[in-house]
């Protein structure tokens, strides 16, 4: 699966995003290790509070089928500036992938590629628990 595989998947995700508040949809490709690909979008409702983000749809999808090994993530809205997981997504991405690559586009490209790690320095895991 190449990046523009990924970035495509990710385009067409984005638009089943429910956004009906914010007008801000949002779609995420999860590229598993033996290459599967999980797609989510951004749902919104009324509350604002029970909104569920792309990464968090595309995470829980993948789970909850059993994929649990993952590479690389790619995240497209159509904001100029590449938009990164929130802080809760970066928790769960972390928590379930691990240091895996994020890919932030727009609709026509890649525009930046990071370590989750860069992204989440000093991230709260299972290891503080102990």
């Amino acid at each position: 699966m190449t990046r523009a595989q990924l970035l495509q998947a990710a385009r067409k995700a984005r638009t089943q995003a429910i956004c009906t508040y914010s007008g801000f949809a949002v779609g995420a490709a999860l590229l598993s290790r033996d290459g599967q690909v999980i797609t989510g979008c951004n749902i919104e409702n009324a509350s604002y509070g029970l909104t569920v983000c792309a990464e968090r749809v595309a995470l829980w999808k993948a789970l909850s089928e059993g994929i649990t090994r993952f590479k690389r993530i790619v995240i497209v809205t159509e904001s100029p500036v590449p938009t990164p997981p929130c802080g809760a997504c970066r928790q769960l991405l972390w928590e379930f992938a691990g240091d895996i690559e994020v890919l932030l586009g727009d609709l026509q490209q890649v525009r930046e590629s990071h370590q989750l790690r860069a992204l989440f320095p000093t991230p709260f895991g299972a290891r503080n628990l102990r």
